[in-house]
């Protein structure tokens, strides 16, 4: 059973084409895997180049290796393919597609920001197709995936369902005398049972200072005091939800409780005002400048929250910066967007919800509860 209707992908292809129409284009180039798999239902590592052309009428045509044909056809919603051997050059082949679509001497659309476009891929096009005019259409692709339909909201319900089980499993087995990489273990085989893509949970360490949230396990066993941070990323049919919360070994200080209700409180804030229309800079400085006041952080340089949705097991960007909550952002919340909302302090606790904005408010995904836990309890 395929993943989407048929009629999501025809949506999802007019939207790209109002688009083009718009910018007289006459072919998209899709070559990032998120993208790819967007319009096509199809998703493959780039160990050697491939893409989808989109033309302004009929089917794409997919350019794949002969290796993956098969899975290009069980997981794709059209037939139309060139297939290439490992000794053959793709862009080669990409440029005689933009050719057989009637786009060699037109408007070319791509995303020149695409991690797989290269600067020498590109040289290489051009010289192929002298007489095209490429168009950067990095303003236009990403942006395309922002809004999720109902379908792509129960592929993230499920995902947030795994993240907020694997983490009651994992705040429990934080006995004493367990480790880091003992809690990453259980939250790794969590995934698994549940039905996630893969076990990669994301970073689980021991917060110090604001700046922990990247650290890595360790095998050095909980000492009374440390702060076990666990940040859980899974994955269900490439779809993410996120989740975040510390868990202290033993008993924890009057500080360390007060600045747990402080951050959750601002971030509690932060969420009730993501309704549609508001303007994300706004929404950012309740829990930046907040923070900062409050004295939970002598500054803010990372940003508060992030687009959520599909990420490509294998792509070298594990967060997608699509749209960003920073002090100068100027774009506005719409209903169907969905985002990671985190926030850390200096007394070495983070939090985070998956939050999907709707035409009536923000709906928390992740549903664990928004406290500072004790190691080892039943969550």
């Amino acid at each position: 059973m395929a993943l989407f209707s048929q009629a999501e992908f025809d949506d999802r292809i007019g939207r790209l084409r109002t688009a083009m129409a718009a910018r007289d284009i006459a072919a998209v180039i899709a070559d990032e895997t998120e993208m790819i798999n967007y319009f096509t239902g199809f998703a493959i590592s780039e160990n050697l180049y491939r893409a989808a052309v989109v033309p302004a009428a009929g089917e794409p045509v997919m350019i794949v290796r002969k290796l993956d044909e098969q899975p290009f056809l069980k997981a794709a919603w059209f037939e139309s393919r060139r297939t290439f051997h490992d000794l053959e050059d793709s862009i080669v082949i990409l440029a005689e597609v933009l050719r057989e679509v009637g786009a060699a001497t037109a408007r070319i659309g791509l995303d020149m920001n695409s991690y797989c476009m290269t600067a020498s891929r590109f040289r290489q096009l051009e010289g192929l197709l002298p007489d095209t005019e490429f168009v950067d259409l990095n303003d236009v692709l990403k942006p395309l995936r922002l809004r999720k339909s109902p379908r792509e909201i129960e592929l993230m319900q499920k995902a947030a369902w795994i993240a907020d089980e694997s983490m009651r499993r994992a705040i429990a087995a934080a006995e004493p005398g367990k480790s880091s990489r003992h809690a990453a273990n259980v939250a790794s085989a969590s995934f698994m049972e549940l039905g996630a893509d893969f076990g990669r949970t994301g970073p689980i360490t021991v917060g110090r200072a604001w700046n922990f949230l990247h650290g890595k396990p360790t095998e050095e066993p909980l000492r009374p005091g440390d702060i076990l941070h666990l940040e859980l990323v899974p994955k269900f049919n490439g779809y993410c939800s996120r989740l975040m919360r510390p868990a202290v070994m033993g008993e924890p200080s009057a500080e360390l409780m007060a600045a747990a209700a402080k951050l959750i409180a601002l971030q509690d804030r932060q969420i009730a005002a993501m309704l549609p229309g508001a303007r994300a800079g706004d929404v950012d400085a309740i829990l930046r400048n907040g923070a900062v006041e409050q004295g939970l952080r002598p500054d803010y340089a990372n940003n508060t929250g992030y687009t959520l949705g599909y990420y490509f097991e294998q792509a070298p960007r594990t967060s997608d910066f699509t749209r960003v909550f920073t002090k100068d952002a100027d774009w506005r919340l719409e209903a169907g967007m969905t985002f990671h909302m985190y926030t850390s302090a200096s007394a070495g606790i983070a939090f985070s919800e998956t939050v999907h904005v709707t035409e009536n408010g923000p709906e928390l995904l992740t549903k664990t509860p928004r406290r500072l836990f004790r190691c080892g309890e039943s969550a």
